[in-house]
Formats: C-alpha cells, sequence, structure tokens
C-alpha cells in the first residue's frame, strides 16, 4: 500500500480478506476496533505501525501495552523494514522506567519514530512539555477496555486531544465483554476515549467467517476424556459446597441483586471479585461470616482446578496446605474456621483425595485389637490422571502416521505442539513424557517374557507417581514439625492471653456464680473437642507413614534415572549437546494470548495437540492454517466430558458471543458521541470571577488576571486518578518533584493526600509524622487528606474489624483511630480533610483556590531541600523501608544508613555481623543477623 509520501509501498503481512478490510478502515479514519480474541490482533496492529514508521518522519505513542508486546512488535517492525527495504524506518523505542534521563527522554522525542511510553511516565511528559501534543502523528491505545474516566490513560487522551487537534487516535481491544457491563457502557468508552465509531468483528461477522472457512481447514479431532470415579465424587463434593457458600450469601440479606449468584457462575474466574465488588459498599455492614464465605469462593474455585490439573498427589499436598492455612492464627480464641471445611463434602473431598494416593490394608500376621478392628498398613494406590493415558496413545497415533506416511511433505515441520493451561502442567508433562516408558517393578522372570515376545511396555506414570509421593511423604514430615512449632507458639500466646486481668478475664464465657454444671467435669467433658473448636483432618500414624516410605524407596530401575539437573555448567557442550531436528521434537508450551501466533508460526507444527480447551487458541489455528494454504495442521482437542473444564469452555464462548450481540445492538442504537476535543465544559461568568482578587484591603485595588488557576503535584501522586480529575476542571497540572507534601495548591496551602491503606502503613512505620513536622515548618496553612475508595464505604469500620479484634482494647494505639487523635494532639495546627472520594477531592481543592494566589513550581520544589541538593535524589521505595523496619534492632537512624549503604533486601539479609557492625552498631547489627538467620523450625 503506497504511503503518505508516495514513496515506494511497502509491504504488509495480511493475508486474510477481514485483516485488508480491517487496515483499509484504519487508515482512512479513526475508530475503536473490538476484534474477537483468537483474530490476531496485534498483527493488524503491526502493519497499521509499520506504514506510518516507513514514512520516518512520524511520531507515534503507543500506550497500554505490556512486556511481551512491546517485545512482539518491536520484532515485528524490524521484519516489516527489512522485507519492505524502507530505510527511513525507525523501528519500535520503549520508554518504560525512571532511569532514562530528561535529556535522553527529549532528545528521543525529536527524532521521531515508534515510541511504547508507559501511561505514568507519558503524562508526567506531556504536561511539562518535554514531549509536545501538537508534534504526535497519532496515539495508539492498546487494552481499551481497561481505560475509564478515572483512569491514568484517558487523562493522556484528554491532553491530547485539547492540544492536538488533527493527530489520529486508534484504540484496540480483543475483550468485548467489559463494554457490556452498566448502563450504555459502548457510548460511555467512546467518550474516555474521544472517539466516535466503534468498530465491531465478531467470530460470526461475515468477512471473518468466509476468511477462515473458504480455505482448506484444519483437521481436528474431538477427544472425551470421561473422569475416574473418585475425581467425579470430587467435583461433586466441591459444587456442593460452592452452592452451600452461594445460599449462605443470600440468607446473609446484603441487600444487593443476587440472581447472578449461582453456581454455573461461580465456575468463572472473576466470580468471586464481582462478588467483592458488589459487596464493597456494605463491607462495613457484612459479617465476619458473610466476609470468610466470600474468601472461601476463591478457595473452592481453585480447589476446582487444582483437581483437572495437579496429579494426585500434588493435589492431596494442596489440601494438606489449605487445611494448614484455615487453622486459627496465634492469640485467636474463636472459631473462626471456614463454615465449608464442616459439611459432610468437605470430609469427601479431603478422604477421597487421600485414597487417590494410598490406601489402607491389613498388615500379614496381626491380630485383631480389642475393638475387633484389625490394624491397618498403608499401601500405595498413586491414581493417575486420566487425560496421561490418552495422550500417550494420541503421540504413537501420531508416530504411526508419521511412520506410515513418510511421503506426505509439505511446509509444515513434523514438530508436535501441547498446548496447557500453565507453566506447572507443563513442567507435569514435561516429566510425565520423559519417564512414560520407564520400567514397572516386576521380577526378572516378568520383564523377560515381555522382552521374548516382543511386548511394549504401555505407557504408564508409575516411576513419576513413586518419586512424587516419596517427596510428598518427606515434606509432610518436615510440615508436621513446623506445624506443631506454630501450635505451641498459639498455645503460649493463648494462655498468656487468659492470664490477662480484668474484664477479659470471662470473656466467651459467664462468670463462676453463672456457669453451667457440665456431667462427667469440666476437663474430662472437654476433652472431646480440639483446641480453639477448629477442625482437624484425620491424620496417619507416624509409624505408618514410615512403612509406607519404606514400600516406595528407590530401586536398581529408578536408581538408574538421575533427578532433573537445575544448575548446568555446560562444559564440552559440543561433546553432550546437539540440535534437535525439528521433527524429532515434541514441544510443550502454555497458552499466553497472542504470543501462541508466534509460537505457531515459528515452530510450523503438522500436529497440535490441546491438554485443555482454549477457544481463543482454536481460532488461532484458523487464521494460521488459512494463511498458508502449504502447511496442513491436525488438532487434538482434549477436554474432562461432563466437567467444569467443559462447563466453562462453553460458557466462555456463549458469553463471548453474547457480548457481540449486545454490542451490535447498542452500536444500532448509539447516538453520535460529541466529545468536545477534551475541553471541559465551563461557565464563563464562573471563568471571570474565579480571576478576580477581591482583596483590596489597606488601600488596594480591584485586579483581574487572566492566569488560570494552577496546581503543583508530586510526580509519584500521577499513580492515582485524583490529578486526571484536577485537570478535568479546567486546572493546570504541574508536575514536580516535591520533598514536602504531595500537592500545593496556594503559596500557604499544602496538602499530603493518603488513601486509607497508605495510611495505615504510614502510621505502622512512623513516617507520618515526619511529614507532618516538615509540612508544619514551610507552610501556613498544612493539610492532611483522608481519601477513600468511591465504590467503598466511607467509614473506618472497615478497616478495623476482623477475627482479632478481640484482642484490641479501646486504648490500645494500635487503633487507627487513636493515632489520628494523637497525631491532631500532637500538631494542633495540621488540618485533617476527609473525601469520599477523588471526585469530591477535586472540588474540595477548587474551594480551596478560591481567592488565593497561585503556587510558584519553584520554590515548592525548593522547599525542604538543601542547598545545592537534587530533588530527585530524595526517593526511596518505601515498600522495602516497612519492611525493614520491623525487623529487630532497626531504628529510623540505622535505617537511614542501611538505606544509603546497600542496593536492597536480599543484600541486607545476606550481610555478616562484622558487615552489619560498622553501619548499625554491633548490637542492632547481632539482632539483625540473628533475625535473617533464625530457623523456623526453632521454638
Amino acid at each position: 500500500m503506497p504511503s503518505d509520501n508516495s514513496k515506494p509501498p511497502v509491504k504488509l503481512s495480511l493475508p486474510l480478506e477481514y485483516q485488508q478490510d480491517l487496515f483499509s478502515e484504519l487508515r482512512s479514519e479513526d475508530e475503536l476496533v473490538i476484534l474477537a480474541r483468537g483474530l490476531g490482533l496485534l498483527r493488524v496492529v503491526t502493519n497499521l505501525l509499520h506504514s506510518y514508521d516507513a514514512v520516518g518522519n512520524n511520531l507515534v505513542v503507543i500506550i497500554g501495552a505490556d512486556d511481551r508486546e512491546n517485545g512482539w512488535i518491536g520484532e515485528a517492525l524490524a521484519e516489516h523494514a527489512a522485507i519492505s527495504r524502507t530505510p527511513a524506518a525507525r523501528g519500535l523505542s520503549q520508554v518504560n522506567t525512571d532511569m532514562m534521563s530528561v535529556g535522553t527522554r527529549e532528545r528521543m522525542y525529536a527524532q521521531g519514530g515508534i515510541f511504547s511510553i508507559t501511561s505514568r511516565i507519558l503524562v508526567v511528559d506531556m504536561l511539562s512539555k518535554l514531549i509536545n501534543p501538537e508534534t504526535v502523528t497519532g496515539l495508539v491505545v492498546l487494552h481499551s477496555e481497561r481505560i475509564i474516566a478515572t483512569s491514568i490513560e484517558a487523562f493522556i487522551i484528554r491532553i491530547y486531544r485539547q492540544m492536538n487537534k488533527v493527530g489520529f487516535l486508534k484504540a484496540f481491544s480483543d475483550n468485548p465483554e467489559p463494554f457490556t457491563t452498566g448502563f450504555a457502557p459502548l457510548a460511555s468508552m467512546m467518550r474516555n476515549l474521544f472517539l466516535r465509531k466503534p468498530s465491531l468483528w465478531p467470530r460470526f461477522h461475515v468477512t471473518v467467517a468466509k476468511s477462515l472457512e473458504g480455505r482448506k481447514i484444519a483437521e481436528v479431532i474431538e477427544l472425551e476424556v470421561p473422569l475416574t470415579d473418585s475425581m467425579k465424587d470430587i467435583q461433586n463434593a466441591i459444587l456442593e459446597c460452592v452452592e452451600v457458600s452461594i445460599s449462605e450469601l443470600r440468607k446473609a440479606d446484603t441487600g444487593l441483586e443476587l440472581e447472578a449468584w449461582t453456581v454455573d457462575s461461580a465456575l468463572h474466574r472473576s466470580f468471586d471479585v464481582i462478588i467483592r465488588r458488589q459487596l464493597d459498599s456494605v463491607w462495613h455492614r457484612v459479617s465476619y461470616r458473610t466476609r470468610q464465605i466470600v474468601n472461601d469462593l476463591s478457595v473452592l474455585r481453585s480447589i476446582l482446578h487444582a483437581l483437572l490439573t495437579y496429579d494426585s498427589v500434588s493435589f492431596n499436598k494442596y489440601l494438606d496446605t489449605i487445611l494448614a492455612a484455615h487453622q486459627p492464627p496465634p492469640g485467636s480464641n474463636r472459631q473462626n474456621q471456614s463454615p465449608w471445611l464442616f459439611l459432610d463434602a468437605a470430609n469427601t473431598i479431603f478422604e477421597t483425595a487421600k485414597r487417590r494416593v494410598y490406601s489402607g490394608k491389613a498388615a500379614e500376621g496381626e491380630l485383631p485389637g480389642a475393638s475387633g478392628a484389625l490394624p491397618e498398613m498403608l499401601r500405595p494406590v498413586l491414581e493417575e490422571q486420566p487425560k496421561w493415558a490418552l495422550l500417550a496413545d494420541v503421540l504413537d497415533e501420531i508416530e504411526r502416521d508419521s511412520y506410515f506416511n513418510p511421503g506426505f511433505r509439505d511446509d509444515s515441520n513434523g514438530t508436535i505442539l501441547i498446548m496447557c493451561s500453565d507453566q506447572g502442567t507443563c513442567r507435569q508433562l514435561r516429566e510425565y513424557l520423559q519417564n512414560i516408558h520407564v520400567l514397572q517393578v516386576k521380577t526378572q522372570e516378568e520383564n523377560r517374557e515381555e522382552m521374548d515376545e516382543d511386548i511394549l511396555p504401555k505407557a504408564s506414570a508409575s516411576f513419576m507417581m513413586r518419586r512424587k509421593l516419596r517427596n510428598y511423604l518427606h515434606w509432610k514430615q518436615a510440615f508436621a514439625k513446623v506445624s506443631a512449632s506454630l501450635f505451641t507458639e498459639n498455645q503460649k500466646v493463648l494462655e498468656g492471653f487468659k492470664e490477662q486481668p480484668g474484664a477479659n478475664r470471662y470473656r466467651g464465657k459467664g462468670p463462676p456464680n453463672k456457669r453451667r454444671r457440665v456431667r462427667g467435669g469440666s476437663a474430662a467433658a472437654g476433652g472431646g473437642h480440639p483446641v480453639n473448636g477448629c477442625m482437624h483432618a484425620a491424620e496417619d500414624k507416624e509409624s505408618q507413614m514410615t512403612l509406607l516410605l519404606a514400600d516406595i524407596q528407590p530401586n536398581e530401575e529408578d536408581g538408574a534415572h538421575k533427578e532433573e539437573i537445575i544448575v548446568d555448567d555446560l562444559e564440552d557442550i559440543e561433546d553432550y549437546f546437539e540440535l534437535y531436528e525439528m521433527n524429532d521434537l515434541v514441544v510443550v508450551h502454555p497458552y499466553d494470548g497472542d504470543m501462541d501466533e508466534h509460537v505457531l508460526e515459528e515452530v510450523r507444527p503438522r500436529y497440535v495437540i490441546m491438554y485443555e480447551p482454549d477457544p481463543a487458541f482454536i481460532r488461532r489455528v484458523e487464521v494460521y492454517r488459512s494463511s498458508h494454504d502449504d502447511r496442513s495442521v491436525r488438532v487434538y482437542f482434549m477436554y474432562y466430558g461432563g466437567s467444569v473444564e467443559e462447563q466453562r469452555y462453553l460458557s466462555a464462548v456463549r458469553k463471548e458471543k453474547d457480548a457481540f450481540t449486545r454490542l451490535i445492538k447498542e452500536k444500532g442504537n448509539m447516538t453520535v458521541t460529541i466529545t468536545l476535543d477534551g475541553a471541559a465544559p465551563s461557565d464563563p461568568q464562573e471563568q471571570f470571577l474565579r480571576t478576580v482578587n477581591t482583596r483590596i484591603a489597606g488601600g488596594g485595588r480591584l485586579a483581574a488576571t487572566a492566569e488560570p488557576p494552577r496546581v503543583v503535584v508530586d510526580v509519584r501522586e500521577f499513580r492515582s486518578s485524583l490529578p486526571s480529575l484536577i485537570h478535568g476542571r479546567s486546572n493546570i497540572v504541574v508536575p514536580c518533584m516535591l520533598t514536602v507534601a504531595d500537592y500545593v495548591l496556594t503559596p500557604d496551602i499544602c496538602i499530603e493526600r493518603k488513601s486509607v491503606k497508605d495510611l495505615i502503613s504510614s502510621f505502622k512505620n512512623g513516617r507520618l509524622f515526619n511529614q507532618a513536622e516538615t509540612m508544619l515548618q514551610h507552610y501556613k496553612y498544612p493539610m492532611l487528606l483522608i481519601e477513600f475508595d468511591q465504590n467503598k464505604s466511607f467509614t473506618l469500620d472497615t478497616f478495623g474489624t476482623d477475627h482479632t479484634t478481640s484482642l484490641i482494647k479501646a486504648d490500645n494505639p494500635q487503633d487507627l483511630q487513636s493515632k489520628i487523635t494523637l497525631l491532631t494532639l500532637a500538631f494542633p495546627r495540621l488540618k485533617i480533610i476527609w473525601s469520599s472520594s477523588p471526585y469530591q477531592t477535586a472540588e474540595i481543592f477548587d474551594e480551596l483556590k478560591k481567592q488565593q494566589e497561585e503556587p510558584d513550581p519553584f520554590k515548592a520544589v525548593q522547599v525542604g531541600l538543601v542547598a545545592g541538593e537534587d530533588p530527585s535524589d530524595q526517593s526511596f521505595n518505601q515498600t522495602p523501608q516497612d519492611m525493614l523496619r520491623a525487623v529487630p534492632g532497626m531504628t529510623e537512624k540505622n535505617l537511614s544508613r542501611i538505606t544509603l549503604e546497600v542496593g536492597n533486601v536480599a543484600e541486607v539479609s545476606n550481610l555478616s555481623e562484622p558487615e552489619l557492625e560498622p553501619m548499625i552498631g554491633k548490637e542492632a547489627g547481632r539482632q539483625v543477623h540473628r533475625f535473617f538467620n533464625r530457623s523456623v523450625l526453632e521454638d
């Protein structure tokens, strides 16, 4: 396609008709493109960027791209430039760190090219005119479904449209579901993006269907795998627990819409997030039990996922960790275990999971006990995942097919590509395939008979599972020691709590004269209940576990196979390593979004095994096959029949189709979006009155100025939405590196903004008292702004009610409200502003600035600095400092020395006592060293 300057045409890689139509649309007008997942969104974006890059004199900015997408775009632009032979193309430049100096960024912007810039850096550079929006050729927005009215990306687009009316603006998304929530969501998104035209491309679009179905399609073999009986029992038990938990939520009477709270919707990843978001506004009124059930839903969903992906040993280990995590914390004297753990279905989950790993049998020669029951001995069961055997059969079929049809050759490699959900499943399959044909533990006669009869060993995971069971038993022994240590600590805390004098002495039970008599005596009557009322799983005896471990010790065959090598120095690499032929490779790869298209193009597989279903990858295979006439692909599509996995897949396809249907309907009824080109509506009379200075006391004169209102903002505050809202109210936002305060409204008013979470952490580490002191030194009216989230309750009760509140007394300084009171007593001049949302904060700022002088940015930057000091040297990462403050012996003075001398927390933990002594002293150095080198198994 010819470029704008009539230079030689650039070569594009858009072989399909719908890709070409979409590219032509994007070159002709600005629009929001919503493409179905798997149809190659990044390919269209890179070709579009190359058409602008080939000219050589454009400045195009990309926002919203992550690191992997930046790598994809940079590589694709380099390939396009080489194929098209366009010497003017500059490729992709990334600006994604604050370490790049201001001068370097300014020179890069002046040279032009394609830039991918993180949002926080770009908004600061635009406001400080480091990059002039008028010189930008265009803006490309990725992941536009994430953009809301208060996001930084919406702020960037508004600044761009205010200063640049002619540059292009293209927005892209391959996730249609977020565009269908709320009232007129598509129209609202178009206003945020300052666009007027949406372009929808679902899979059922006529051009898309014609492009993917008109040519030779890929051969797909669908394989339904039945669940084992034990897996069915566990799945049904988990779903029963989910159903009971949802019914308990309905009984809680939260006053919210409950129609969508069903077991079907609970299978999706975002279900617990949606419930939490709905409950956020009333979270302070929700009971502890309801909050616990909300957390339990995410735990149950993770167990359901682990059932289908983990092997039986790993799944049982995962359940052990969940049970341990639900034990009461040290110091708790109340029943706080999750309700689902007390259901019969929960017992089914734990018992069935254990029976999949090992079971009990009567030992020979043992006599029945006094109760008539035979003593039991454990034996390994080691149930294998049903998909493993089918995967081995598919690989054998592929090997036979390639052997008996050697003449069938095309541009594809003979590579086998196995796709699964995550890296953990990849490691599991790699280990299974490596040990698939290790001989079973049999007698020499049986092995000799099979060798004489040329019987191929059956694919089995016995070797791998026995090794996993050995590791599990060793882990369980170490885990029992840690649990015993934590239990002892818990008991010590409880005993100390029970001995506290005062009103807490009889907490949880009546005074002596009001107690009931218990038949059998208190000690005997209470002996049948576990401590804290918590539920413990039935543990196997130590002797049984020792016998089981001895039963599965490595034999000669196991010893012949080495453990996996983690570190290899690669000496004499040519003697031990060589490049494999592509026809011999089996590639196991996780699903990775648009990166999967890259994998298909690089590997060029003839056989693809989808170990787990993914609708987006199916479309990528369709696009890949339709784009290459000379490559044949056979796809094996595996899924568990009648399982949650199948239900999730079908539900995901249905949800995407419904989302596109709603978007098409809204687009047909949508009115023209008026964007005002980024300018906020304002009253001319209000603008005039804002600029009039009515302070005429003492013989002064009435003065008017055309200078717009100005707010100096610390650059670290651009992570929040407040600067965007301040700018939206016709204020000039000046980004600076401030040492004192976060916002400077007037020469006398400075404001330190804290969210509730920041407020709690600032009180814990004492940083807020230092900040208040410095503000009082340099400003006449210092203020502390406590800002709440607009979607959450406007109350502090949310942050003070948890399962440990019974241990906190009213006069305890750990209480947040007490600390705020102490702060006001220590600094009487400090004003506190309570704001329910960033919107209200912007209104408060406008009221505070009325009839006041404008701040001087240069003076605001110099406040709090020593003469000649650079403000950029004052910024340190607060999170590592907060961690180190909790270490024994780490005072503020010692922390300052450590921060200046040592690079990170890892280096601090590795320092010896002689190395710590010169920095923080002998005693403090000894405490810090002992803290980092203490064993968790010690009492």
